[in-house]
């Protein structure tokens, strides 16, 4: 049975302070892009493939999928769409939340959730794929 990842947009693209304020929409839609290896490879003790859903809220709910990354619009709170997914499709099997969100770390681990950072699917610039192949200037 493959692992349930859900990944809290709003935290994750919060996370890096890389002017995401301007443009919400877009920075789901990049952070959308970034997650499709996840879903291959997987997260940290957690193997691929897994099920990937980006939980989306505000300006960025209506991105749309792409294979790969299944995308939920929240239409009032983020957190308890959350929740309630990990009630509702994570009780019969592994399943993991990525958020950095205090509060949201307690509501899924009291359900049976395992909890990654943010950087588990978007490292620091100096930490990412694309930069790591870059020459220092």
């Amino acid at each position: 049975m493959r692992t349930l990842l859900v990944v809290d947009a709003a935290n994750v693209i919060g996370s890096v302070p890389d002017g995401w304020w301007r443009d919400r929409r877009g920075a789901a839609e990049r952070l959308r892009d970034r997650l499709v290896p996840y879903a291959a490879g997987g997260v940290p003790g957690h193997p691929g493939p897994v099920e990937l859903v980006l939980v989306l809220e505000g300006a960025a709910r209506d991105v749309g999928s792409v294979e790969g990354v299944r995308t939920l619009p929240s239409p009032g709170s983020g957190d308890d769409r959350i929740v309630a997914l990990v009630a509702e499709e994570g009780q019969d099997r592994p399943c993991v939340v990525v958020t950095a969100d205090r509060l949201l770390r307690e509501r899924v681990r009291a359900l049976g959730a395992e909890v990654l950072g943010p950087r588990s699917v978007r490292p620091a610039p100096e930490e990412s794929p694309e930069s790591q192949g870059r020459e220092r200037r």
